[in-house]
């Protein structure tokens, strides 16, 4: 019962979410506010986790691979296809979710333990509107940013690494880059991102909104939206890839 109860709670806060906003120069404001703090903040560890995957991955696949009768360029594909459906995309999400999710759960929760919450409903302010939807637009928003980023630093490590590695020339990883192009990934990718958009945003933003105790319980509550999000992140990746791939 506890599920079904979450889960209606869940969709209660984004109706409120959701609501007409009262003024759309403050939640403007709000909005950039949120690309800089969730989304630009971001980009660096992204870059850095992007091109040491983009390098493990190439080493990988050249050893994995390590056979007369496979030609070089497979090592390239790998990494391009790896990087395109899978980890720039999904596992992105994932460790984006134990940076941001927790960011939003104890910004949030920390808000409503010390009674700001309550503050904003007293002076008849939409708190779940007000604090959560620039959030989900900025992170929504940022996300396909993010894959692109990731893609691109992800290739430019393997390009940097299997040379040095001694494990693929540059001409072989470009022509294996360059092999059995399927543009569709990128969109198939893209519309992933932005449903884990949705849920890093969301998911944490409801264990904070709806946490009750003081600083222990959101510590506690950051942790159950790190988990629950990645679960839901997952779940829908299989979903998508079930209803978009095949």
């Amino acid at each position: 019962m506890s599920f079904f109860f979450h889960i209606g709670r869940f969709f209660v806060m984004l109706k409120n979410v959701f609501s007409k906003p009262e003024k759309h120069r403050i939640y403007l404001r709000q909005l950039f506010y949120e690309i800089e703090n969730l989304g630009v903040n971001s980009v660096g560890i992204v870059v850095i986790i992007s091109l040491f995957i983009g390098g493990i991955m190439t080493i990988q696949f050249a050893y994995a691979l390590a056979n007369p009768l496979y030609p070089a360029a497979l090592v390239g594909l790998g990494t391009r296809d790896t990087l395109l459906l899978e980890f720039s995309s999904t596992m992105l999400a994932l460790i984006m979710a134990g940076k941001i999710g927790s960011n939003i759960t104890s910004e949030i929760g920390t808000m409503r333990v010390t009674e700001q919450i309550d503050s904003l409903e007293i002076m008849g302010i939409n708190s779940a509107s007000y604090l959560i939807l620039p959030k989900i637009i900025a992170v929504v928003f940022i996300f396909p940013f993010l894959y692109i980023l990731s893609v691109f630093f992800g290739l430019l490590g393997g390009l940097f690494t299997g040379p040095l590695a001694g494990v693929i020339t540059v001409p072989e990883y470009i022509d294996g880059i360059k092999w059995l192009f399927e543009p569709y990934y990128i969109t198939f990718s893209i519309i992933k991102s932005l449903f884990f958009g949705f849920l890093v945003a969301s998911v944490p933003a409801y264990f904070g909104y709806y946490v009750q105790g003081g600083a222990l319980e959101v510590g506690k509550a950051s942790t159950k939206a790190v988990v629950n999000t990645n679960i839901l992140i997952l779940f829908f990746d299989l979903v998508l890839t079930r209803l978009l791939l095949t």
